[in-house]
């Protein structure tokens, strides 16, 4: 659903719509990732409270009119209301997907499951940015490349409603056994721990949202950076795809690493991998310099994905984990909107070449912020697990 976009969408809003400030282009991508970052802190608290498979199934219902506004929008306003409905999509069906996984498998593979998890999403961006980007060249930006959301989002509905089981219990059944704060934490207790207080929990949120904010770079600004070099559309289509290509097959490796050799290594390592590739975007030129670049911000974002998420199921209680998950989702999310501004004005104030450079320094910086704050959630086998942090609720 997220990857029939990545191509086509940022050339249509310049061919077909008009569109000339890089800042209103990308207003599609801020909508996505402010409602996105709401619905994910929503589906956390609402998975603890009435289960995970009625939100996941409530996703897609709402996912239903996004590839059909698009393919009809008479106007821009109706690309950026499908981009709406798609954050709601994404915020629930995605949430609730990590969230169940974390239920099913014990800590000893929990990076394992999350690689797995976002490795199936992300491959399936990269197919589908290679697809759409295809399809646009030989039959035009629209209605063509969108009939495959169509398609998607009746699969998803369906296999949602028919084939998945409910999990809440699982988490029941590990919360017995748990060591830390409890499950009885209020609602906004779990978001001040998990933004702030907590040192590991409140650096992984900021890498988040930085993690995301370079991915709304890329997804917007990339490729009409390309298309100015004079690139086709099936090549940016190629390069679109790259990135969450190597994205997506890297963490079938990267979860389970973090497993064997711990979360911060590869958080922090991550972040540092980010900043250089898409610093070398602003400072290379052509198809294989760019789809090197591409395949090295896909690897550093590898490193930090299936990491993070992992890291906050070490930390957080099964009681309160759901929702620990949501508000971490909700500050990385949030990433693609604080991307999509922040590029789009210095775009336009400046050039896209000033934007992709300030995106690369904010990521090194974020980098730092890791090496700083966060210590070990996940210590190697045969050392001993650092002891449980106390947690003031009341300070």
């Amino acid at each position: 659903m997220v990857g029939q976009e990545r191509t086509v969408l940022p050339l249509l809003a310049e061919d077909e719509f008009g569109l000339t400030a890089v800042s209103a282009t990308l207003t599609f991508i801020v909508a996505f990732g402010l409602v996105k970052a709401a619905t994910n802190f929503v589906a956390g608290t609402l998975s603890d409270r009435i289960g995970r498979k009625p939100v996941l199934v409530a996703g897609w219902l709402v996912g239903l009119p996004v590839p059909l506004l698009i393919m009809w929008a008479p106007s821009w306003g109706w690309v950026v209301a499908a981009n709406v409905l798609l954050g709601v999509n994404q915020g629930l069906t995605w949430s609730t997907t990590v969230i169940m996984k974390i239920d099913l498998v014990g800590p000893e593979q929990r990076g394992l499951a999350m690689g797995f998890n976002e490795a199936a999403g992300y491959g399936a961006v990269a197919l589908t940015a290679l697809a759409t980007g295809a399809i646009a060249e030989t039959w035009g930006l629209r209605p063509a490349p969108f009939l495959l959301g169509v398609a998607f989002v009746a699969l998803g509905l369906g296999l949602s409603s028919a084939l998945v089981r409910e999990t809440r219990a699982h988490a029941a059944l590990e919360a017995r056994g748990h060591d830390g704060p409890g499950g009885g934490l209020t609602t906004r207790e779990v978001v001040v721990l998990t933004s702030f207080r907590e040192k590991a929990l409140s650096a992984t949120s900021q890498a988040g949202l930085v993690n995301n904010l370079n991915d709304g770079l890329a997804w917007g600004l990339f490729p009409l950076h390309f298309a100015a070099a004079g690139m086709s559309v099936g090549r940016i289509g190629v390069l679109a795809a790259t990135y969450p290509a190597v994205w997506g097959l890297g963490q079938l490796v990267t979860g389970g690493l973090s497993d064997r050799i711990g979360r911060k290594p590869l958080i922090a390592g991550g972040m540092f991998v980010q900043a250089v590739a898409i610093a070398a975007v602003a400072v290379v030129d052509g198809f294989i310099a760019w789809a090197a670049a591409a395949a090295l911000l896909g690897a550093g974002t590898a490193m930090v994905y299936p990491t993070l998420l992992a890291a906050i199921g070490d930390v957080a209680h099964p009681g309160w984990r759901a929702r620990a998950v949501g508000v971490y989702r909700l500050w990385r999310d949030a990433g693609y909107a604080v991307g999509a501004l922040l590029a789009g004005v210095v775009a336009d104030l400046f050039d896209v070449g000033v934007a992709i450079w300030t995106v690369a320094l904010l990521t090194a910086a974020s980098g730092l912020v890791v090496v700083v704050r966060m210590y070990e959630t996940h210590p190697r086998p045969g050392r001993t697990p650092p002891a449980p942090r106390p947690v003031d609720l009341e300070s």
